[in-house]
Protein backbone atom coordinates (compact mmCIF):
# COMPACT_ATOMS: atom_id res chain seq x y z
CA UNK A 1 0.00 0.00 0.00
CA UNK A 2 1.21 3.45 -0.59
CA UNK A 3 1.70 5.45 2.44
CA UNK A 4 3.21 8.35 0.85
CA UNK A 5 6.69 8.77 2.64
CA UNK A 6 9.05 9.78 0.02
CA UNK A 7 7.27 12.69 -0.42
CA UNK A 8 6.23 14.45 -3.87
CA UNK A 9 7.94 11.59 -5.55
CA UNK A 10 4.99 9.75 -3.99
CA UNK A 11 2.69 11.38 -6.20
CA UNK A 12 4.66 10.80 -9.76
CA UNK A 13 5.44 7.96 -11.50
CA UNK A 14 8.71 7.47 -9.72
CA UNK A 15 6.74 5.84 -6.50
CA UNK A 16 8.02 2.69 -6.09
CA UNK A 17 4.85 1.27 -5.70
CA UNK A 18 3.67 2.68 -9.18
CA UNK A 19 6.71 0.74 -10.79
CA UNK A 20 7.57 -2.77 -8.87
CA UNK A 21 4.14 -3.71 -5.89
CA UNK A 22 5.54 -6.45 -4.78
CA UNK A 23 8.31 -7.64 -2.59
CA UNK A 24 12.21 -7.80 -3.72
CA UNK A 25 13.94 -10.70 -4.86
CA UNK A 26 12.97 -14.31 -6.15
CA UNK A 27 10.44 -15.30 -4.65
CA UNK A 28 8.44 -11.84 -4.12
CA UNK A 29 5.59 -12.39 -6.88
CA UNK A 30 4.36 -15.42 -4.63
CA UNK A 31 1.06 -14.70 -3.12
CA UNK A 32 1.06 -15.38 0.94
CA UNK A 33 -2.06 -15.31 2.74
CA UNK A 34 -2.06 -13.62 5.99
CA UNK A 35 -4.70 -14.47 9.07
CA UNK A 36 -5.03 -13.29 12.48
CA UNK A 37 -2.43 -12.22 14.00
CA UNK A 38 -0.80 -11.08 10.88
CA UNK A 39 -3.29 -8.74 9.69
CA UNK A 40 -3.43 -7.33 12.97
CA UNK A 41 0.44 -6.54 12.75
CA UNK A 42 0.42 -5.32 9.14
CA UNK A 43 -2.38 -2.57 10.31
CA UNK A 44 0.00 -1.42 13.19
CA UNK A 45 3.00 -1.64 11.30
CA UNK A 46 1.21 0.38 8.69
CA UNK A 47 0.16 3.16 10.87
CA UNK A 48 3.53 3.23 12.56
CA UNK A 49 5.86 3.87 9.27
CA UNK A 50 2.50 6.47 8.06
CA UNK A 51 3.51 8.30 11.36
CA UNK A 52 7.26 7.75 11.40
CA UNK A 53 7.15 6.30 14.79
CA UNK A 54 9.10 3.91 16.70
CA UNK A 55 7.26 0.81 18.84
CA UNK A 56 8.43 2.55 22.07
CA UNK A 57 6.40 5.57 21.17
CA UNK A 58 3.44 3.86 19.12
CA UNK A 59 2.90 2.08 22.69
CA UNK A 60 2.56 4.66 24.44
CA UNK A 61 0.36 7.15 22.64
CA UNK A 62 -1.62 3.82 22.13
CA UNK A 63 -1.92 3.24 26.18
CA UNK A 64 -2.77 7.67 26.16
CA UNK A 65 -5.46 6.96 23.98
CA UNK A 66 -7.14 3.91 25.94
CA UNK A 67 -6.97 6.13 28.93
CA UNK A 68 -8.96 8.65 27.22
CA UNK A 69 -12.96 8.66 27.21
CA UNK A 70 -14.43 7.66 23.56
CA UNK A 71 -13.80 4.75 20.92
CA UNK A 72 -9.89 3.83 21.56
CA UNK A 73 -9.01 3.20 18.05
CA UNK A 74 -10.64 6.55 16.74
CA UNK A 75 -8.23 8.21 19.99
CA UNK A 76 -5.71 6.69 19.07
CA UNK A 77 -6.11 7.70 14.91
CA UNK A 78 -6.26 11.64 16.76
CA UNK A 79 -3.59 11.77 19.00
CA UNK A 80 -1.15 10.70 15.98
CA UNK A 81 -2.74 13.24 13.44
CA UNK A 82 -2.44 15.89 16.23
CA UNK A 83 1.36 15.38 16.71
CA UNK A 84 3.30 18.74 15.46
CA UNK A 85 5.42 16.90 12.77
CA UNK A 86 2.04 15.66 11.26
CA UNK A 87 0.57 19.06 11.41
CA UNK A 88 3.69 21.24 10.28
CA UNK A 89 3.10 18.06 7.06
CA UNK A 90 -0.61 18.78 6.44
CA UNK A 91 -0.33 22.37 6.58
CA UNK A 92 2.60 21.86 4.00
CA UNK A 93 5.25 23.25 5.56
CA UNK A 94 7.46 19.98 4.74
CA UNK A 95 7.04 17.78 1.90
CA UNK A 96 7.12 14.80 4.00
CA UNK A 97 6.65 13.71 8.19
CA UNK A 98 10.63 12.89 8.20
CA UNK A 99 11.26 16.47 6.42
CA UNK A 100 8.92 17.92 8.89
CA UNK A 101 10.74 16.33 12.23
CA UNK A 102 13.62 17.46 10.65
CA UNK A 103 12.36 21.50 10.34
CA UNK A 104 11.32 21.03 13.70
CA UNK A 105 14.19 19.40 15.36
CA UNK A 106 16.26 22.39 13.88
CA UNK A 107 14.30 24.78 15.45
CA UNK A 108 12.44 26.32 12.38
CA UNK A 109 9.38 26.16 13.99
CA UNK A 110 7.25 27.94 16.56
CA UNK A 111 3.95 27.06 18.37
CA UNK A 112 1.72 30.01 19.83
CA UNK A 113 4.80 32.30 19.34
CA UNK A 114 7.24 30.33 20.91
CA UNK A 115 10.17 27.85 19.46
CA UNK A 116 9.52 24.21 19.79
CA UNK A 117 12.06 21.20 18.90
CA UNK A 118 10.25 18.52 20.02
CA UNK A 119 8.16 16.65 16.97
CA UNK A 120 6.26 14.86 18.99
CA UNK A 121 4.56 17.41 21.23
CA UNK A 122 0.56 17.08 20.72
CA UNK A 123 -1.27 20.22 19.78
CA UNK A 124 -4.91 21.22 20.82
CA UNK A 125 -7.50 23.60 19.35
CA UNK A 126 -6.45 27.12 18.87
CA UNK A 127 -2.84 26.02 18.29
CA UNK A 128 -1.07 28.74 15.67
CA UNK A 129 1.92 26.65 13.92
CA UNK A 130 4.21 29.02 12.07
CA UNK A 131 7.30 29.12 10.63
CA UNK A 132 10.35 32.06 11.94
CA UNK A 133 10.93 34.57 9.74
CA UNK A 134 14.48 33.62 9.27
CA UNK A 135 13.45 30.40 7.97
CA UNK A 136 11.20 31.17 5.77
CA UNK A 137 13.58 31.66 2.84
CA UNK A 138 14.78 28.04 3.28
CA UNK A 139 14.38 26.48 -0.65
CA UNK A 140 12.77 23.22 0.78
CA UNK A 141 9.99 25.02 2.71
CA UNK A 142 9.36 27.11 0.51
CA UNK A 143 9.37 24.38 -2.58
CA UNK A 144 7.08 22.89 -0.20
CA UNK A 145 4.39 25.24 0.56
CA UNK A 146 4.41 25.63 -3.37
CA UNK A 147 3.82 22.04 -3.77
CA UNK A 148 1.37 21.79 -1.42
CA UNK A 149 -0.90 24.59 -2.62
CA UNK A 150 -2.49 21.78 -5.04
CA UNK A 151 -3.05 19.16 -2.17
CA UNK A 152 -5.04 21.51 -0.45
CA UNK A 153 -5.47 21.39 3.43
CA UNK A 154 -7.47 19.07 6.04
CA UNK A 155 -10.51 20.78 7.23
CA UNK A 156 -9.63 20.63 11.17
CA UNK A 157 -6.70 23.22 9.95
CA UNK A 158 -6.52 26.60 8.59
CA UNK A 159 -3.63 27.73 6.72
CA UNK A 160 -2.26 31.31 5.72
CA UNK A 161 0.01 30.74 3.45
CA UNK A 162 1.50 33.84 3.02
CA UNK A 163 2.49 34.45 6.83
CA UNK A 164 3.73 30.43 6.69
CA UNK A 165 1.75 30.34 9.36
CA UNK A 166 -1.76 27.74 10.39
CA UNK A 167 -4.31 27.52 13.05
CA UNK A 168 -5.69 24.21 14.61
CA UNK A 169 -9.85 25.11 14.17
CA UNK A 170 -11.02 21.88 15.27
CA UNK A 171 -9.85 18.08 16.52
CA UNK A 172 -9.47 16.06 14.00
CA UNK A 173 -12.18 13.17 13.65
CA UNK A 174 -11.86 9.85 12.18
CA UNK A 175 -13.32 11.13 8.42
CA UNK A 176 -10.05 13.41 8.42
CA UNK A 177 -7.59 10.80 8.53
CA UNK A 178 -6.44 10.13 4.69
CA UNK A 179 -5.25 6.68 5.73
CA UNK A 180 -7.26 3.39 5.09
CA UNK A 181 -6.65 1.96 7.89
CA UNK A 182 -8.52 -0.77 10.46
CA UNK A 183 -7.93 0.78 13.57
CA UNK A 184 -10.16 -1.94 15.17
CA UNK A 185 -7.55 -4.59 14.94
CA UNK A 186 -4.68 -2.55 15.93
CA UNK A 187 -6.47 -2.51 19.32
CA UNK A 188 -7.17 -5.89 19.26
CA UNK A 189 -3.44 -6.80 18.76
CA UNK A 190 -2.62 -4.46 22.22
CA UNK A 191 -5.49 -5.80 24.05
CA UNK A 192 -4.21 -9.59 23.98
Amino acid sequence: MKLFLKGDRCFSNKCAIERRNFPPGQHGKRRQKILGYGIQLREKQKVKRFYGLLEGQFRLTFEKAERMRGVTGENLLGLLERRLDNVVHRLGFAASRAQARQLIRHGHVTVNGRKVNIPSVTVGQGTVIAIKAKSRQNPLIAGAVETAKGRGVPSWLELTAGEFQGKVLTLPKREDVGLAVNEKLIVELYSK
